[in-house]
């Protein structure tokens, strides 16, 4: 395997420049904090060819909508697209030495290192160069978008002439004439925007701040876009307007050796938290603070949260550094990635490019949610309280599926609408609702925590279940049958009792009983507000209970396996061996209808339901299950190859759930799907860590009770993980000698160990078996 980078632990470095991987580039040395994305463009800008750079900078959740065109028309189609902006470039810090630009394409680079560091937070960059002219400069820059502050960002910039004195100017922008990127052939890349999506409403300049206010055509949302400089040097100040674009320049007389430094703090204010008429103020103000604090004392503050994150969430592999490498930097930008508000989500490709345009699938709910559960737990709860937010949007959405009762969360959103144009793979994915279930109860399971169940959970587990009601029927046989859904396999849609899907759903709608049923004999005092809410009728629990009660599990008695759907096993077999591999991935090759009627799967499907549903199986159905859709699956979604990894472990494959996990693991830095440059792979980057603790440490949880059965890849010394539990944090190492369980902090914890109960306290916080 080729590695684009140096292996390190604990950072990405690169020690050359490249214009042919900068795009690549960009992407993975993305910063972020959840809300702000920084694309890993230089401060001084990139005037590469064409097609090797995108300049992003991204607000998870501030979008602009327009609406979607259809040639043909239909009753009940998604209306409008959300996508997420490029918004105005502030970090922007263009260097001059005399008339010549400081320009990494030009001159010479006699020596060049920039690092990621996932320890400190911060995008450092060393450079010599030598400009067309002769003269020398060393550059120097530090980066962090604030974790301690949502709104946040600085750069330190500094310059040190290297064997002359002579004129440097520093010119600092806040740059509004950005676009975003179009899209083309393929799905999974850009927008469908036809022009600039933000208008000018107001600047406003005075020494060392510079701000822009504009406002989105469409969504109605106002934003700030501000910075603010501090040199510690003499010199001359200077600015102005070029329309959109605010400049503000320092010239310095500089020294031979001298260094000059610049910090430039930047922050973004938008409509979406607070009213129209405070942005520029809080702007002033968040500024003005970072000013006092200072460069350092933020990335000390940036360097302590991430040292409280390691210290929870760190997974250790010892024996393959390019493993160990690629877990870090996955968790790392699961980190940068998530909205932690409460009104944000995760999308797909994060904030570090605009694949998916800025979306939210249920990749969240069933990929990314549980690593933040046993990791971030707090997290996890506002990743919920934002499914809250959008409940009013998912009730609007049941009644344009006419649904008269109950709430239909969207496949794909920022704001809760349904911006999925396609609905053969889009609203027809109903398992969303199940999805959503699935991570409210895996949250009760680990968390115990009734007050969210009350304040939110409940309402949206009725709400929800109630669909299934609506779009399921008994047949003729007396069973519960859920017809003409697509279930998580892209490459199969539009088919009846999917089995997925009526699985999750049969859980779903127990669950909801349960939770309800709950609810009104232990707190009774709020059961009326919440049967209120929903306007539960007499006998609506009872229905559920039967229904899942009664729920289709289609089973084929002669393959001993689990039909994907009604229809799947009479389709034939799709052409693996004449497919050239140039085909792949099949939907940027072949009609969807061509896809859809064969045997081909794009992802994990029943697979995924053997992992989520797993004590509903015996060890020889997953077999047997994963042996025949093993065959027919082209893994040409970024989701499919860790959950075949995590089935693989459970069933004795070792060596190809090892292979599937290093797919997974290493997938954003080693681009194996070619597209890494639009953005990283968010389920994918979680997946690793399931691969982890799901896959290798056998970590389930049944009914609240968790159980683990530990293998060692034969390529591994050892491993350990950590997993937040009720409150209590606990470490599992897995060697040679057998499995180490430490209490690290919190209260007693009761699991099972292959089937054998184990405790450990404070007083005894450690266990080790074999």
């Amino acid at each position: 395997m080729q590695h684009t980078y140096p292996l390190d632990a604990w950072c990405i470095r690169e020690t050359s420049f490249d214009a042919a991987s900068n795009f690549l580039d960009e992407t993975l040395f993305a910063l972020g904090n959840g809300y702000i994305g920084l694309r890993g463009t230089p401060e001084e800008g990139y005037a590469g060819p064409a097609g090797t750079s995108l300049d992003g900078t991204y607000l998870n959740g501030f979008y602009e909508s327009e609406p979607i065109q259809y040639p043909e028309n239909a009753y009940g189609l998604a209306r409008n697209n959300q996508f997420m902006l490029n918004v105005p470039n502030a970090k922007g810090i263009v260097l001059w030495v005399g008339e010549e630009r400081f320009d990494l394409l030009q001159g010479r680079l006699e020596s060049y290192e920039r690092r990621l560091d996932f320890r400190s937070g911060l995008l450092q960059r060393e450079i010599v160069w030598q400009a067309p002219s002769g003269r020398r400069l060393q550059v120097r820059s530090r980066r962090l978008v604030s974790f301690a502050s949502k709104h946040l960002f600085a750069i330190e910039f500094t310059v040190t002439p290297l064997g002359f004195d002579g004129a440097l100017r520093l010119e600092c922008a806040v740059d509004g004439v950005v676009r975003n990127l179009e899209a083309g052939d393929d799905p999974r890349v850009g927008s469908a925007t036809t022009g600039p999506a933000l208008a000018l409403t107001g600047t406003e300049l005075a020494p060392h701040f510079a701000a822009l206010q504009q406002r989105t055509h469409n969504s109605g949302f106002t934003l700030v876009s501000a910075a603010a400089q501090v040199i510690d040097a003499q010199h001359i100040f200077a600015q102005r307007v070029e329309g959109s674009r605010l400049v503000q320049s320092y010239s310095v007389d500089a020294r031979d050796g001298q260094a000059v430094r610049l910090v430039k703090y930047g922050c973004y204010y938008s409509s979406r938290d607070h009213a129209a008429d405070e942005l520029m103020a809080r702007s002033r103000a968040e500024l003005e603070v970072a000013r006092g604090l200072g460069f350092d004392q933020l990335a000390a503050q940036q360097e302590a949260y991430l040292a409280d994150f390691w210290a929870q969430a760190d997974v250790e592999v010892a024996g393959d550094d390019a493993l160990q490498q690629g877990i870090r930097f996955n968790q790392f930008h699961l980190l940068q990635s998530v909205g932690r508000d409460g009104k944000t989500n995760i999308s797909a490709k994060g904030v570090t490019g605009e694949g998916y345009e800025g979306h939210y699938f249920w990749d969240t709910e069933i990929y990314i949610f549980p690593f933040f559960l046993y990791n971030k737990p707090e997290i996890a709860r506002k990743l919920l309280e934002y499914r809250y937010a959008g409940l009013p949007a998912a009730r609007e959405r049941a009644r344009q599926m006419s649904h008269a009762k109950g709430a239909l969360y969207p496949w794909r959103t920022i704001a809760g609408e349904e911006c999925s144009a396609y609905f053969p793979a889009g609203t027809a994915q109903y398992h969303i609702n199940a999805d959503v279930a699935y991570s409210i109860k895996q949250y009760m399971d680990a968390t115990g925590d009734d007050a969210y169940l009350l304040q939110y959970g409940a309402e949206i587990l009725i709400e929800t279940a109630r669909i299934w009601l609506g779009i399921g029927s008994y047949n003729r046989a007396g069973a519960f049958v859920i017809n003409e859904v697509t279930g998580p396999d892209e490459y199969t849609a539009l088919v009846n009792n999917n089995y997925y899907t009526n699985a999750m759903a049969k859980l779903h709608m127990q669950f909801a009983a349960a939770a309800a049923e709950r609810i009104e004999r232990d707190y009774p005092q709020e059961w009326p507000r919440i049967a209120a809410a929903v306007a539960l009728a007499d006998g609506e629990l009872e229905e559920l209970r039967r229904a899942a009660d009664a729920m289709l599990l289609p089973y084929d008695a002669a393959l001993g396996i689990h039909p994907q759907d009604d229809s799947f096993l009479d389709k034939k077999v799709w052409d693996f061996a004449g497919t050239p591999a140039d085909k792949y991935p099949l939907l940027l090759n072949y009609h969807p209808m061509v896809i859809y009627r064969h045997q081909v799967c794009k992802q994990a499907d029943v697979v995924l339901a053997l992992l989520l549903l797993s004590e509903q199986f015996t060890l020889e159905d997953k077999k047997r299950d994963f042996d025949y859709y093993e065959a027919v699956t082209t893994h040409d979604s970024s989701l499919s190859s860790c959950i075949f990894s995590i089935i693989a472990s459970e069933v004795g494959y070792a060596g190809k759930a090892y292979d599937y996990f290093m797919e997974t693991a290493r997938l954003d830095l080693d681009n194996t799907h070619g597209n890494t440059h639009y953005g990283v792979h968010t389920a994918a980057m979680a997946g690793t860590w399931l691969g982890v603790a799901y896959g290798f440490g056998g970590m389930r949880v049944v009914n609240g009770e968790v159980r683990f059965a530990p293998t060692l890849p034969k390529q591994w010394q050892h491993y350990q993980f950590r997993i937040h539990l009720h409150g209590s944090l606990l470490q599992v190492r897995v060697s040679p000698g057998g499995t180490q369980y430490t209490l690290l902090r919190g209260e007693a914890l009761a699991f099972r160990h292959r089937g054998v109960p184990v405790t450990v306290t404070p007083a005894a916080p450690v266990q080790e078996l074999a």
